[in-house]
């Protein structure tokens, strides 16, 4: 088997037939230039044109071409998923397939990488500073989206929706991808120490095909954010966010039921002319349902993590005293 390259560049494609012949070109041109081993994964998202017929054509004439194809569209994430789990490099570098992000901008992320301009860093996330979008409706959405997940990841990222990004391979060896979360890579790489800087780079207009993209995938992001949050937060102890809901609810079911008395006890209401035991009893219910879903989260985090041998936590480091004086000895 051929040696490992450096560098991987992962491409998920749906129905982008006019697009790969001159993607492809303009793209290993662009890594060609870099003088480093390099290898192209593109993933067929289950197009239903003659995208996998465009890119059977070019893997014949391109050695460092490989090619994935879905049976059926399973969405972008999943392609990006399984680009990046048979990707061999050393650096992982995620791009559109519309010809929208510049090959040429990869050259300045792999720079930024290591270290030009800053210290050297894991993440570097593309920032389409100027973008080409005709669609006003696809900008402001973008630009709340992007305030919002910096505000709850704590990650502070102008444009997290840009696909073109750098990585360090063991920063993204163990993620997992679901529904839309291809672009909160670089908030889990954060999470799990790795150091994330952002790159200005070119954004063109879609020369031809159809855009993908539309508002329907904002209540999606939404939904992922809180899920994101919550695996951030709540992993490795859920009862803390369940069970404090349920103290809260049953705390509220004891005020209820302790208003509704002194209401009786004062003479002023009877307890059927106030809904208040009615509170009462529906908050009982949440907060007991709440406490016991906390602690059957609890049991599957358990199994999580005992299940396959993992640890809620990461080593980045380890010195030994008998080190150091190996190499003192050594000296």
């Amino acid at each position: 088997m051929n040696a490992a390259p450096d560098l991987s560049v992962v491409i998920p494609l749906y129905n982008e037939e006019e697009n790969v012949a001159p993607l492809l070109a303009e793209l290993f041109t662009a890594l060609e230039r870099l003088g480093r081993r390099f290898e192209v994964v593109c993933v067929d998202d289950g197009s239903k044109d003659g995208t996998f017929a465009a890119l059977r054509a070019e893997v014949a004439a391109r050695p460092c071409l490989r090619v994935l194809r879905f049976r059926r569209n399973f969405g972008q994430t999943a392609a990006m998923s399984a680009g990046i789990e048979a990707a061999r490099g050393a650096v992982i570098v995620p791009m559109d397939g519309d010809l929208q992000n510049d090959p040429a901008d990869i050259g300045a992320l792999l720079a930024r990488l290591d270290g030009e301009g800053g210290e050297r860093v894991d993440v570097v996330s593309g920032w389409r500073k100027h973008r080409k979008d005709k669609e006003f409706g696809r900008k402001l959405p973008s630009r709340i989206a992007n305030r919002l997940i910096s505000a709850v990841s704590g990650v502070e990222l102008h444009d997290y929706g840009c696909s073109l990004k750098a990585y360090r391979r063991e920063v993204i060896a163990g993620v997992r991808l679901y529904g839309e979360m291809h672009r909160f890579i670089p908030v889990y790489a954060s999470w799990q120490g790795a150091r994330v800087a952002e790159q200005v780079v070119n954004h063109r207009a879609r020369r031809a095909g159809k855009s993908k993209y539309g508002l329907g995938r904002t209540g999606k992001v939404i939904l992922d954010l809180l899920v994101v949050k919550f695996l951030a937060s709540f992993q490795s102890n859920p009862i803390y966010l369940f069970g404090g809901a349920g103290l809260v609810s049953l705390a509220l079911s004891f005020l209820s039921f302790a208003w509704a008395a002194g209401l009786k006890l004062l003479g002023e209401k009877d307890l059927v002319e106030t809904p208040l035991p009615l509170l009462g009893v529906a908050f009982g219910l949440a907060g007991l349902i709440c406490v016991l879903m906390g602690l059957l989260a609890e049991l599957n985090v358990r199994t999580y993590y005992e299940s396959q041998a993992k640890r809620p936590y990461l080593v980045a480091e380890e010195l030994s005293g008998d080190d150091a004086r190996a190499r003192e000895r050594a000296g």
